[in-house]
């Protein structure tokens, strides 16, 4: 109970100092932390396949970028899309191609999932890279942000840095809410027992092929839900958006953060963030440190960041009972 405390504690003092951060940062910090924010909601998003249903997908950046090229499609060129509008749109239309490779990519598993789910990535990657549909290799540019606006009142302004970053923690908290809730539901348990023995659970009458589907179509809402948010701040969508660089990026993330451990993948996106910062200072081979480091992460400390906050909670546990 003790030890329950403690965390709900720490967890409220981080949450305060990144409602407080656009008080004492200057705007470069501000906008890196917005950037770390929604990485952050990416991460989570595909942790909930790789750590809790043991889904490894290399193409979750598609429900990303599609979910940004929805955004730039719906804006009229010089004038702002309505958020109320576009935002969901942008979810639904991830959760729609989610649905689709869905049912395709998840008769596999294994190595053939991790592949196939790659191909369907790049072939998006491709359609939009290769063609004029939607700007060819430069991408789109969003001149304008979404306007959220309710009876003619503008609640608040995307244009400025401040009330995005607000606007993105406020997802990000209600984004890590819901999984838990979902998490900690029947449905939460049972696509972590497919994980664990997925024979085991059709044998318990269990049909695990939608709840395998349904979490798909869950991971990609809310990658989309991300997309949408990164293409407002950067105020361009380009194929890049669904490269698979991106999805190795995000699995980083969530092997350095920790498998299965719901905020793990926050904390590995904030952490492999920061490092990409510091170590661009330092040289202009800055990835190879940062490769040099996930794989310190992965050979001695084979659970992540999160592992290593569980083993001093049974430390803990264990010496005061």
């Amino acid at each position: 109970m003790l030890h329950n405390r403690m965390a709900a504690s720490l967890l409220l003092i981080g949450l305060a100092a990144l409602v407080a951060l656009p008080f004492f940062a200057e705007k470069f910090y501000v906008q890196l932390f917005t950037r770390i924010l929604i990485m952050a909601i990416f991460a989570m998003s595909l942790d909930l396949l790789i750590g809790y249903t043991g889904l490894v997908s290399f193409g979750h950046a598609a429900f990303y970028g599609v979910a940004g090229y929805i955004l730039a499609l719906s804006t009229p060129q010089y004038a702002a899309a309505n958020l109320w509008i576009s935002l969901p749109l942008s979810i639904v239309g991830s959760g729609l191609l989610a649905a689709l490779i869905g049912l395709l990519v998840l008769r596999t598993s294994g190595i053939y999932f991790i592949m196939v789910t790659l191909a369907f990535a790049q072939m998006l990657f491709y359609v939009f890279h290769d063609t004029k549909i939607a700007g060819g290799s430069d991408g789109i540019f969003i001149y304008v942000r979404p306007v959220a606006e309710i009876a003619g009142h503008k609640l608040f302004d995307l244009e400025k840095f401040t009330h995005f970053y607000f606007v993105v923690l406020a997802i990000l908290v209600a984004v890590f809410l819901f999984l838990r809730r979902v998490l900690g539901s029947l449905f939460g348990r049972v696509i972590v027992g497919i994980r664990v023995n997925e024979h085991r659970m059709r044998s318990l009458g269990y049909p695990t092929f939608r709840y395998k589907l349904a979490c798909f179509v869950l991971a990609g809402m809310i990658a989309g839900l991300a997309g949408w948010l990164g293409a407002v701040q950067f105020g361009v969508v380009n194929p890049d958006f669904m490269g698979w660089h991106l999805s190795g990026a995000a699995i980083m993330m969530v092997i350095v953060g920790g498998m299965g451990t719901l905020l793990g993948p926050a904390f590995g996106a904030m952490v492999m963030l920061l490092l990409e910062v510091w170590f661009q200072g330092l040289t202009k081979h800055w990835q190879l440190l940062l490769g040099g480091t996930v794989i310190l992460v992965a050979l001695f400390l084979p659970h992540g960041l999160g592992g290593v906050y569980a083993s001093l909670r049974r430390r803990w546990e264990a010496r005061h009972g």
